[in-house]
């Protein structure tokens, strides 16, 4: 990624960043990330600044059933396992943070799988 494209992303994300906490009131934040070969969510409390819980297409259980993990299938089930783990943790209401990403796709299917899993946001 040449520099000028990491500014634009990196600004990107701050600015969906900035809005989401203007608008969490005290909300945990359900973070995702996606690369070109695993996607990974996360619920953050930004309040304390921990982890609540955290779900990847590279965990063990997830990992020898996917055969890919850039694929929606994937997408799919790591939404589901990260509603499973919030629930878990007591969880139940998140802000929904997308990142610098495309609200399409693979993040679109894991926002469904989790609000299928139960978290509403």
């Amino acid at each position: 990624m040449s520099e000028k494209a990491k500014a634009l992303f990196l600004r990107r994300r701050q600015r969906v960043r900035s809005k989401l906490r203007r608008a969490a009131n005290n909300r945990p934040r359900l973070s995702v990330f996606r690369s070109s070969k695993h996607i990974y969510a996360q619920i953050i409390d930004d309040e304390t600044g921990r982890t609540v819980a955290a779900a990847s297409s590279l965990d063990s259980g997830l990992k020898a059933s996917l055969k890919t993990g850039a694929d929606i299938a994937a997408a799919n089930a790591v939404g589901k396992l990260i509603a499973e783990r919030a629930k878990v943790a007591g969880v139940e209401r998140v802000v929904f943070d997308r990142g610098a990403f495309l609200f399409h796709g693979r993040v679109k299917a894991l926002a469904d799988a989790a609000r299928e899993g139960g978290l509403d946001f």
